[in-house]
């Protein structure tokens, strides 16, 4: 694990997060961000109050992975909750620890905002993800069903 370094995503990483969030789309079957999509993902992310931040996984000087994360809030714990949108890692360099050392570091995060939890959402087909999950001791929320509506405003 000495050869992997997560970190802040700085704007110079621009091509290699959009390059893993298209890398994402394709493993889920999702069409990929669109140009005006992606130039908002950027500008968002490096926005003087960004609505979301990033982490890089790096391997041996390889950006391998990233993980988009947001703060929320719980009426009942009366506490931030640290939302996990997305993490993925590159298929080659997947089951070098990557995902378990984005895990350390977004508690440590979750933590130091005082959060009361953490949690994500993950398709019920990725099994890999959901038995690394499982080995991390988080569970799934089987009572409740994640519901969405698309809100066209560009």
């Amino acid at each position: 694990m000495k050869n992997i370094k997560i970190r802040k995503a700085k704007k110079s990483d621009k091509n290699n997060i959009l390059r893993l969030v298209n890398e994402l789309a394709e493993f889920e079957n999702l069409s990929p961000p669109d140009k005006k999509a992606q130039s908002r993902l950027i500008r968002d992310a490096f926005s003087a109050n960004p609505p979301y931040r990033i982490l890089l996984a790096e391997y041996e000087g390889q950006t391998a992975g990233y993980s988009f994360y947001f703060f929320t809030y719980s009426s009942f714990l009366a506490k931030r909750s640290l939302y996990l949108e997305d993490i993925y890692v590159s298929e080659k360099f997947r089951n070098l620890g990557i995902g378990k050392m984005f895990f350390k570091e977004l508690i440590k995060t979750a933590e130091k905002n005082k959060c009361g939890r953490m949690e994500w959402v993950v398709l019920d087909w990725n099994v890999n993800a959901i038995k690394f999950y499982e080995k991390l001791n988080a569970f799934e929320l089987k009572e409740w069903k994640t519901f969405r509506k698309l809100i066209n405003n560009d």
